[in-house]
């Protein structure tokens, strides 16, 4: 127990915490709903007063240890429940403050009686949507890399997005930003060590100049290289989008429905039953894919019908792939593709109604073209098992990606610009203007941490959480 309470002790003083004088805040931090088990977390300077508050004060002498209690309201001694609460002094907790968290039963009478009981402990208050997590964040527990990576993992639904969060929440992003940030750093303080002593005539000067010139060149490759992975960060955090594009009535919908294993979309031989976009996520090889089934493309049609036109060619060009969807049996002229694929974007053709051509058998008719009926399945097996091996080879191509949000990408591209702005000015021999510039590069990258210029975004990201986190 002592060597405990001293590891406590060193663990406040090299972290420099103090005990904050605000409030307390308690939430539920598990799901919603009946379970087994539900956690609710009390963080603040008088968590340790609700553990006793609530009958259990024993955990504050065995800290980080489960210990069974009888949890009591302290305003009339109602027996709530018999749970097992823990104890997490501060700094060494996922909020740098002190913790206390009580294991109830996941009824909601037990949730809602304890809870109740929290709240109505002095100085107590319930959080706020991601105020543990943005805690953790002013408290140095988390940088704000690590804090998306949290949030993307609590949100993901594939193996892929779970172990690209778990990078981020490890610091996959974090490390290679402030190692980026320190050798920036270290260029900037060469360059105002020489407009420092610009009065004396430093004989290796030119030396580190050159040092500086292929350290930035250094710098900037590995940065390009980062940019330079496709978007398979973001891709596997959003999911693939594959769009079904095509004429009416091409079986489209029959296709989606097919692949959904129920019917999601309505099929009839109506032209211009597709109006909108209709979207079905699935997974594939441990990605999301989100699969869009869109308005029949065609000369004719009312205003509404050019709507959903217009907007099936929007999703087309910013699809990942399109599938261009075709009735084998009509004529040549209504199998035009109506410039869905002008944007450059990877399209493969989906010829359907195999099934009413016997001449034609189902299958892969070449790269990325194939025979199904979406009314028998016949090839459609075939075509799935290719949009599975194309999201594993989209997920995983080259190294782990380490940009994951628009975020990352943007001050990725700043910090960029600003090096080779050094670069110019240095190679012209202004050093005011390239330490001005090696400043504007480090501190794009700060903002990826959280260590420069983020208060405008806080509360929105934050703001993503749910109220236990």
């Amino acid at each position: 127990m002592a060597d405990r309470t001293a590891k406590e002790g060193q663990l406040r003083a090299a972290s420099g915490h103090r005990r904050i004088t605000g409030e307390t805040i308690v939430a539920l931090a598990s799901g919603r709903g009946r379970a087994g088990i539900a956690v609710l977390r009390a963080s603040g300077p008088r968590a340790g007063d609700c553990l006793k508050a609530l009958g259990g004060g024993r955990a504050l002498d065995l800290p980080r240890r489960a210990v069974l209690a009888k949890l009591r309201d302290p305003q009339d001694g109602t027996f709530l429940d018999q749970a097992l609460v823990l104890w997490f002094p501060g700094p060494a907790s996922f909020t740098g403050e002190d913790v206390a968290e009580f294991h109830v039963h996941g009824g909601p009478a037990v949730i809602e009686g304890v809870l109740g009981a929290l709240r109505r402990c002095e100085g107590v208050r319930l959080a706020r949507p991601g105020e543990f997590s943005r805690r953790a964040f002013e408290h140095g527990r988390l940088d704000l890399s690590a804090a998306e990576g949290l949030l993307d993992l609590i949100a993901a639904e594939t193996p892929a997005q779970r172990d690209q969060a778990l990078r981020q929440m490890g610091g996959a992003l974090a490390e290679r930003v402030e190692a980026w940030r320190s050798r920036l750093l270290a260029a900037r303080a060469r360059i105002e060590a020489l407009l420092d002593f610009a009065d004396e005539d430093l004989p290796e000067e030119d030396t580190l100049l050159v040092r500086v010139e292929n350290e930035l060149a250094t710098l900037a490759e590995e940065i390009a290289a980062a940019l330079a992975d496709a978007r398979r960060g973001e891709r596997v955090r959003s999911g693939l989008r594959v769009v079904l594009a095509g004429p009416p009535n091409s079986g489209k919908s029959s296709i989606i429905n097919w692949m959904a294993k129920e019917e999601v979309a309505i099929v009839s031989p109506e032209p211009g039953t597709t109006r909108d976009a209709l979207e079905v996520r699935l997974e594939l090889a441990g990605m999301v894919v989100r699969m869009m089934d869109t308005a029949g493309l065609r000369s004719a049609g009312g205003a509404i019908e050019q709507e959903g036109m217009r907007r099936a060619r929007r999703h087309a060009r910013e699809a990942d792939l399109c599938l261009m969807v075709h009735d084998l049996t009509a004529p040549m002229l209504d199998r035009q593709g109506h410039g869905i694929s002008d944007g450059g974007v990877a399209a493969w053709r989906v010829w359907n109604k195999c099934d009413l051509d016997s001449r034609t058998p189902p299958g892969r008719r070449g790269d990325g073209e194939y025979v199904v009926s979406a009314r028998t399945g016949a090839g459609l097996d075939l075509l799935m098992a290719d949009l599975e091996s194309w999201a594993a080879r989209a997920a995983t191509a080259g190294e782990s990606a380490i940009v994951t949000r628009a975020r990352h990408r943007e001050a990725l591209e700043d910090t960029t610009e600003a090096i080779d702005a050094a670069r110019r000015h240095l190679m012209g021999a202004d050093l005011v203007l390239t330490a001005e510039e090696l400043r504007r590069a480090s501190d794009a990258l700060g903002r990826i941490t959280g260590r420069v210029g983020v208060e405008d975004m806080l509360d929105a990201l934050f703001g993503e959480f749910c109220i236990g986190k």
